[in-house]
This record gives C-alpha cells, sequence and structure tokens, in this order.
C-alpha cells in the first residue's frame, strides 16, 4: 500500500457546505439566510425566545430541590468484583479497600465514598473495606464466606 491509495470509507467524510461562494453554488448571496431579520445577521441568540409569548421556560413551575451538600457515592456492583478478581486486577487474598477498587479500575474515582450493589454473583471470599453497601450486597458476600466493613464517610466540606 502506498500513500496515494489511502482513501477514507465511502460516507466516512461529508465535505462541507460552501455557502456564499456565487450564484451558481444555489447558496450564494444570502447564504441559505433569507432576506433580512434578526436570524439573517450574525451574532443572533434566540434559544428558548417564542416571539414575545411568555417562553415554557417560565409558564412551567418549578419542581424538586438538589440538595447542595448531598453525598455522592461510586457505585460498584459485586459481579464486576467477582470478574475483577477473576482476571487478575484484585486479589481476593488481601483486604479490598476502596483504594484498591479505584486502582484496578473499577471507577474512576471515590468521589464521597464507594457502595456496594448486589448486581451479579460473587462466589469468592472477599474482605471489603466501603463507605457503603446495599444489605443484599452484605448477605451475597456474607454467603460467599466473605465479610465487608462499612466504614462511616468523612462529614462534608460545610
Amino acid at each position: 500500500m502506498k500513500l496515494n491509495e489511502l482513501a477514507d470509507n465511502p460516507g466516512a467524510a461529508k465535505k462541507q457546505k460552501r455557502v456564499a461562494r456565487g450564484p451558481g453554488s444555489g447558496k450564494g448571496k444570502t447564504a441559505g439566510r433569507g432576506i433580512k431579520g434578526q436570524k439573517s445577521r450574525s451574532g443572533v441568540a434566540i434559544g428558548g425566545y417564542e416571539g414575545g409569548q411568555m417562553p415554557l421556560y417560565r409558564r412551567l413551575p418549578k419542581r424538586g430541590f438538589t440538595k447542595p451538600n448531598r453525598r455522592e457515592y461510586a457505585v460498584v456492583n459485586l459481579g464486576l468484583i467477582e470478574k475483577f478478581i477473576a482476571a487478575g486486577k484484585l486479589d481476593a487474598k488481601v483486604e479490598i479497600t476502596e483504594d484498591a477498587l479505584v486502582a484496578a479500575g473499577l471507577t474512576n474515582n471515590k468521589r464521597d465514598g464507594i457502595r456496594i450493589l448486589a448486581k451479579g454473583e460473587i462466589t469468592t471470599k472477599v474482605k471489603l473495606v466501603v463507605t457503603g453497601a446495599s444489605a443484599a450486597a452484605v448477605e451475597a458476600i456474607e454467603k460467599a464466606g466473605g465479610s465487608i466493613t462499612v466504614a462511616t464517610p468523612k462529614p462534608a466540606a460545610a
């Protein structure tokens, strides 16, 4: 294969529409923007504007509340832990901490702590130390002969 033989897959690259390049292009003169008016000019941002009518986002009532200091946990499923142990990325013989789960690549970061959920099966005897766990996950780990320690999370920064 030579450099001149390299080509993109058919349909992979779409040619850019060249506007305002003369009447022969079919997109000359006003470049497909119509004649006059606000939208024909540059620097227009009319997001949510409904022509003087009360916009939808102002007609609908505000609902709900987002707690500013809420705790956000990284979620890890039991089936994933089992898979990582089988792949040799986690060592079941030693205590598995939150830092070990992050280092193995089970989750990108700890956030306010790691919470274990019971999705999937676990057959390996493991000893986990995490911030949270569902009741079903605790039951499944203990059924497999392992143990889980739920550490109390650090107080949120005020």
